[in-house]
């Protein structure tokens, strides 16, 4: 009996190893890539996670999480242990909707506070976003004492859902418009906009407007938002254009439902003559679907020194814009690790340098089938020059020049495949598919309509030069619908 004890202490001893090894800091690199100079290493954290939603490097040397299904948990980098510490039970999760947003006060012994953002619903069973702060409890290593700090409308998409604790102490928010575009220049609402508080839900003395929470407005879907230094920066999404990066200024307006993007259009210059609109630091068409934000102070991986990391989700890719001396401007904006590893959500740099990074590539919009070990936490640290590989490869993908024969698979692939897929069957009861659709197969003038006008949720391709929109359209109607092609008389009629 007691040979057969130790045979079986043995045995789980041996699987706990093989557990803890399988994600030690100190194994091989999985891939490598080379960033300028510099290579780096990755490393899967943890593994087969439910659509991690936020992640930040808390004050145990642990990386926080959320996960969209409603859990909070953390892992330790150093041997893959996974501790959860919350599971909520009153979360409304569909689509872009869930546990989102997360933040760690960045002095948690005087002040164990976890501010979150979900969805659920209220008493009157009507869908609301709240802000609920929770106390760390380090006897018991879990959140007690849940005090709701702000409750707000929320409808189907558009949630922003990103806290940070600024400089001064205070605690900003990220809100989307809900999709519902007259609440982002509405300042009754909280709704696409930035909002301020005290660490105990009032409203800071010098916001903008008395007893308003509302710092700044003019925001569509703000899904990244990091405090550097005296400065905040949000990444939003856009509609078909224009996906931007703002430096958040008190009492500034952004602009949208009217200006997407920089002003740059007789209606947008007479709003913002009117409004003071403040531009972005960068706008991107087509756009790249950008998410959490942190920034690179350290000197560990040089090249990226001095920038705003950005994660994308359509765009597959870690960016790092560089900023200048000042923090006003953007100067450099290199996309690393483009399609290397899908969808990427959030972003947290360690007190060594080491930035990790989660993937989204189970959520309800995936780019294809998801990986066996998605959703995960990855590391990418510089990597020992011992163990460089001779072969290692750029972490920058150079974009091909398009040719005649392939722009039109070019010009789906940036304007319509996040939605309707590459293969054109879209995803079902969201995104109509294209593949042998009444609409692709059929008459040209209802599909030219519906593309320079919108429908729904599809946002109007009107901003497309006649060439380039034929182009797009005679490429969806003969891969999909196998039917003829859109010529620049047919879209030029169709606009007038």
């Amino acid at each position: 009996m007691i040979r057969l004890i130790s045979i079986v202490v043995l045995l789980a001893l041996a699987a706990l190893f093989i557990h803890c090894s399988s994600s030690n800091l100190h194994n091989p690199p999985e891939q490598q890539f080379r960033i300028g100079a510099s290579t780096v290493g990755i490393q899967s954290v943890a593994t087969h996670l439910n659509v991690p939603w936020q992640i930040a490097w808390g004050p145990d040397q642990q990386i926080w999480y959320t996960e969209q299904s409603g859990s909070i948990s953390k892992v330790n980098p150093e041997n893959g242990q996974i501790k959860h510490l919350l599971k909520l039970t009153d979360v409304f999760r569909d689509r872009t909707s869930g546990l989102l947003g997360m933040t760690l006060h960045p002095d948690f012994k005087a002040h164990p506070y976890v501010f979150i953002n979900y969805t659920g619903y209220s008493k009157e069973k009507k869908r609301v976003s709240r802000v609920v702060r929770y106390n760390y409890e380090a006897a018991k290593d879990t959140l007690v004492n849940p005090m709701l700090f702000l409750e707000y409308p929320a409808w189907t998409s558009h949630f922003g859902s990103r806290i940070v604790i600024a400089s001064d102490g205070k605690v900003m928010i990220s809100t989307g418009d809900g999709a519902q575009d007259d609440n982002a220049q509405n300042i009754n609402s909280p709704n696409g906009k930035i909002l301020r508080y005290n660490l105990d839900g009032s409203i800071p003395a010098d916001n903008p407007f008395k007893n308003n929470p509302v710092w700044a407005w003019g925001l569509r879907n703000p899904q990244g938002l990091v405090a550097v230094g005296n400065k905040v920066y949000c990444s939003e999404h856009g509609d078909a254009t224009d996906d931007e990066v703002n430096l958040v200024k008190k009492g500034a307006n952004y602009g949208w439902p009217v200006v997407e993007g920089y002003v740059n259009t007789d209606k947008e210059k007479l709003f913002a003559r009117d409004s003071m609109v403040t531009e972005p630091l960068k706008a991107w068409t087509p756009t790249i679907a950008p998410a959490g934000m942190t920034y690179y102070a350290s000197s560990k991986i040089p090249e990226l020194k001095g920038s705003l990391l950005l994660t994308t989700l359509k765009g597959n890719s870690l960016r790092a814009l560089k900023l200048n001396t000042t923090g006003t401007a953007l100067v450099k904006d290199v996309s690393y690790f483009e399609k290397a590893f899908g969808r990427l959500r959030s972003v947290c740099v360690s007190p060594a340098g080491d930035i990790y990074v989660t993937t989204s590539n189970r959520d309800w919009n995936p780019n294809a089938v998801a990986g066996k070990n998605d959703d995960r936490i990855l590391r990418i640290y510089l990597l020992d020059a011992k163990l460089v590989s001779a072969s290692v490869k750029s972490a920058v993908v150079k974009p091909k020049t398009p040719i005649a024969s392939n722009k039109g698979a070019l010009l789906y692939t940036n304007y319509c495949a996040s939605c309707h897929k590459e293969d054109g069957k879209g995803i079902p009861n969201v995104f109509p598919a294209l593949a042998k659709a009444a609409i692709v197969a059929g008459p040209k003038a209802p599909m030219l309509q519906t593309v320079l006008n919108g429908r729904k949720q599809m946002p109007k391709f009107s901003f497309l030069n006649d060439k380039d929109l034929a182009i797009l359209l005679t490429y969806v109607r003969h891969k999909f619908g196998q039917s003829g092609p859109v010529s620049d008389t047919d879209v030029k009629t169709a606009r007038h």
